[in-house]
């Protein structure tokens, strides 16, 4: 199964085992994360829901990418400015792409409901 997803302002095509560079995102080495924003998943030509499909991912390393010289110069003004910048980045490994794990009802709202019934059978009974 693929998905195409959103972060850092770029899109990528990701399946399970991919690596992938992406923007810098909050996290150590090992941790994993759930990338949020699916835009399109499916598999071969059938598409799937996307608010049924997460993807997850483990951040192999924080790291810089190539540094890009940035040089700017005016003619005849004796004007010249020389620069530098490595993009902060975060290598991901794609663990799953697949259907999202649906969490149980929470029993509180099962209790309440319980405790309620006693309340309405307690004067009936007087």
């Amino acid at each position: 199964m693929f998905a195409v997803v959103r972060t850092g302002g770029k899109q990528y095509r990701v399946a399970a085992g991919d690596k992938i560079a992406v923007e810098k995102l909050a996290g150590e080495a090992g941790d994993t994360i759930t990338l949020g924003d699916i835009l399109l998943a499916g598999e071969g030509d059938n598409l799937a829901d996307v608010s049924a499909v997460t993807v997850s991912a483990e951040i192999i390393a924080q790291a810089k990418s190539e540094k890009v010289i940035v040089f700017k110069k005016r003619r005849r003004h004796n004007y010249r400015r020389k620069n530098g910048h490595r993009q902060q980045l975060t290598l991901l490994r794609i663990t799953a792409v697949g259907a999202a794990e649906e969490k149980p009802a929470k029993k509180a709202a099962a209790k309440k409901t319980k405790s309620e019934a006693p309340a309405d059978a307690a004067p009936a009974a007087e």
